[in-house]
């Protein structure tokens, strides 16, 4: 008898019944037709408890979370070696305070990245290892960068797509706070995209965005406009440029 107050037969049995039943002679043709009729039902016990199936019902019901995007553009760069490329121009003297002050600036505001996706250029790597020098937390940070980060900035009207598709592709749906380092005039031109608002991002300026979803597909699923923004934050003696 099982716990559910059934009784059980185990299956080897039940086979070697069947065949004595229907080789027997006295053999009823209508139980063959009645069983058709009526298919055998039985209980197969769940290898889950109800508790763990209370959870993933629980999980499917999730409520959508708040989830944060920091758009910063790097600090202020070196024009001194004009022989180098746009892309290989290190950060300038004011460019290194204001990395080093932003920082502080979004520690302290409680807006410290789980997963920071940057440009490869080496003003925007520059900036992120000040950051990382004096703010353990963004040294903790998953990093990534993303080459065509440099790129698409540079070209009108494709910033804010290209984010979202690289978001979602990279990031997972436990990490709620992500950064993107990248250029003008792109970075300025997403950051008011998604939020609807007319964003001016000067060097070294971090908007502060912030959208709901279960994940980051859903959180993008409102569209241009669906972004929530927080603020500008600017590094103290922030210089232009």
């Amino acid at each position: 008898m099982s716990d559910t107050g059934c009784a059980t037969i185990s299956l080897p049995y039940f086979h070697y019944f069947c065949r004595r039943t229907l080789s027997s002679s006295s053999f009823c043709p209508n139980l063959f037709e009645f069983h058709r009729r009526k298919p055998l039902k039985l209980r197969v016990k769940s290898m889950f408890s109800d508790t763990e199936g209370e959870t993933l019902n629980d999980s499917a019901k999730e409520e959508p979370v708040t989830r944060r995007l920091v758009l910063l553009r790097h600090a202020k760069s070196s024009w001194k070696d004009r022989t180098l490329r746009d892309h290989d121009r290190p950060l300038s003297k004011a460019g290194r305070v204001d990395a080093m002050n932003i920082s502080h600036k979004l520690h302290r505001m409680g807006w410290v990245p789980e997963l920071i996706l940057s440009s490869d250029a080496i003003r925007t790597r520059e900036t992120l290892q000040i950051m990382q020098e004096h703010v353990q937390g963004f040294l903790e940070a998953e990093v990534r960068f993303v080459a065509s980060f440099y790129s698409i900035a540079a070209m009108d009207g494709q910033t804010a797509e290209h984010l979202q598709e690289v978001i979602c592709e990279i990031s997972r749906d436990e990490i709620l706070t992500i950064m993107c380092m990248g250029h003008n005039r792109g970075w300025e031109e997403a950051a008011s995209m998604l939020s609807g608002t007319p964003i001016e991002l000067k060097t070294c300026n971090a908007a502060l965005l912030e959208a709901s979803g279960r994940s980051w597909e859903e959180a993008f699923s409102t569209g241009l406009g669906g972004w929530r923004l927080l603020g500008v934050v600017k590094p103290d003696d922030a210089s232009e440029g």
